[in-house]
């Protein structure tokens, strides 16, 4: 049933610690249980080789000196254990090996250990739980991927329930063991025994940042399966009264029905919005700039100051044309897909412990399930165009593309273009009526004749009303955050970087060297250079 809650059983849940001295200064080592327990390789040799201890026999409670070594994560003595008689596949009560238990803290050391002396990564206990499983159960992401992209563990395999490692991570809400999965390819549409997806869980649990994963990484037919209970994932958030997640799935459900409006608007890359829309406003304005301001008939004769700054603001329309395309147009850095570079690409998660700065910072966010690509920092997917772009600022509707490392100077020279065209043209047009309306002695009812006498500069003044106060907003920020060094996605999420925190958790930009070197660089390069950071972050993330 989706509405019954999930019960991990899993290693952790059955070990019992083994007990610390009365005073705490020293745990108490009495047999190769604790000795394994709490990695005193001395006196477990003593255990072994004077007393003549067995390691292959279990303890009181049915777990083995292996088990015990695993789940405290000591390769050492998982090694000599198995050299001295210890079963590398001896099950407990529950059938659980001592992958299982390494699995519950994320000791791959000790998984490297057990499968090289011939431990099964597919074994499975009572509940059906594989070492993937449990590592998805306990967020044990580096540990999965080890298994996975090591000894090729099936990340996918069902349990007794009919539910994937995918199921696990979603419920527990481990996001990054959920980019993980989805970025092998786990199965989302995959249901369990009630009917339920990955989604469901994540829904189930209130796991907001889980459901967002989920949702960009997939197809959206997720949203509208139904559990045998009737329920899709959004109706079993609000039944469990998570609004806000049952809001977020309903809405994106309901985003899914394209408007015609979306259908016109495309982009050269297919991401939807409004570039037309803004082509059009900008070409009236110029055509009703030229006849209803400074051709018209019924308005003063042009003089030449007013000549020299109309002539000033249609070059720069003309201008703010050329630097729209190029927005348009131009690649704003998109990051090939794993799917551009050949089939024959070799896993970029197998070596992954090599920790290359320049592209792997440690952190999972990084992993793009969709692109299949370990993106670089301050990169994000964009679900608009369906790439990961470089140095993401946020995807502009009105030019139907993203702005990024690229092409954000052509999109900076732009909008400054259009503030200073909008604000030339208002001035000129505000200026050549308010002369008639003198000369006409009309001043008192200036807003009268306007209307009724030039509808055409009504229309104008307020199609570059908008442009201006949307262009002046626009280029305030932009010049505020070059001069910081900052991206707009970074500003609105800067909580979720851990690169954006200082040492003293407060928001640092390690990527800041002061506003004269920044603007120089963005300037004369059109991006400034990552790797170039003022200081070293204690913990990089990437979104």
């Amino acid at each position: 049933m989706a509405s019954s809650e999930i019960e991990v059983v899993s290693s952790e849940s059955k070990v019992q610690e083994p007990e610390h001295s009365p005073n705490g200064e020293a745990p108490i080592v009495i047999d190769v249980y604790s000795a394994s327990a709490y990695g005193d390789l001395e006196k477990l040799r003593k255990f072994v080789e004077q007393d003549g201890a067995s390691l292959s026999d279990h303890d009181v409670n049915g777990y083995y000196a292996l088990q015990w070594a695993a789940l405290n994560s000591f390769p050492d003595i998982a090694q000599y254990i198995i050299e001295h008689g210890g079963d590398v596949n001896a099950t407990d009560i529950r059938l659980q090996t001592a992958l299982h238990w390494a699995a519950v803290r994320g000791s791959t050391g000790v998984a490297d250990v057990l499968l090289q002396n011939g431990g099964r990564v597919e074994a499975a206990d009572l509940n059906g739980y594989r070492a993937v499983h449990i590592a998805a159960q306990y967020g044990q992401t580096a540990f999965l991927n080890h298994l996975v992209a090591k000894y090729h563990a099936d990340f996918d395999a069902p349990d007794n329930e009919g539910r994937s490692p995918l199921h696990w991570a979603a419920y527990k809400g481990y996001a990054d063991t959920v980019r993980l999965l989805l970025f092998r390819d786990a199965s989302q549409g995959r249901q369990d025994r009630e009917g339920c997806t990955p989604l469901h869980w994540a829904a189930l649990a209130g796991n907001v940042e889980a459901c967002t994963v989920l949702v960009h990484a997939g197809t959206k037919r997720e949203l509208a399966v139904k559990d045998k209970t009737g329920l899709t994932p959004a109706q079993l958030a609000k039944d469990k009264g998570y609004q806000n997640v049952a809001m977020f799935l309903s809405n994106v459900q309901r985003a899914q029905g394209k408007h015609w409006v979306d259908k016109f608007c495309r982009g050269k890359m297919g991401a939807t919005g409004y570039a037309p829309i803004l082509l059009s406003i900008m070409i009236i304005c110029m055509f009703l700039f030229m006849n209803s301001v400074i051709a018209a008939p019924n308005l003063p004769k042009v003089t030449a100051a007013v000549g020299i700054w109309g002539w000033i603001a249609l070059s720069l329309s003309v201008l703010s044309l050329v630097m729209f395309y190029k927005c348009s147009s131009k690649d704003p850095g998109f990051i090939k897909r794993r799917e551009d570079l050949g089939r024959d690409v070799e896993d970029p998660l197998l070596n992954i412990d090599l920790n290359n700065t320049s592209v792997w910072t440690g952190n999972w966010s990084q992993l793009c399930p969709t692109c299949k690509i370990i993106r670089p920092v301050r990169s994000k997917h964009c679900p608009a165009c369906k790439h990961c772009v470089e140095q993401f600022d946020h995807h502009c509707p009105w030019i139907s593309n993203c702005v990024g490392k690229r092409n954000k100077r052509d999109f900076f020279i732009f909008v400054c273009l259009g503030t200073s065209t909008a604000f030339i043209s208002a001035a000129i047009t505000v200026q050549r009526i308010w002369t008639a309306a003198h000369l006409m002695r009309a001043e008192e009812r200036w807003i009268r004749y306007l209307v009724v006498q030039h509808p055409g500069i009504v229309v104008f003044l307020m199609l570059d009303l908008f442009i201006l106060l949307a262009a002046t907003t626009l280029t305030v920020a932009q010049i505020s955050q070059i001069a910081r060094n900052i991206t707009t996605n970074e500003l609105a999420n800067a909580a979720r970087y851990g690169y954006l925190q200082g040492p003293d958790g407060r928001f640092r930009n390690p990527y800041n060297h002061g506003w004269l070197k920044n603007c120089a660089d963005f300037l004369i390069r059109g991006y400034t250079d990552d790797e170039e950071i003022a200081w070293r972050p204690l913990q990089q993330a990437a979104d």
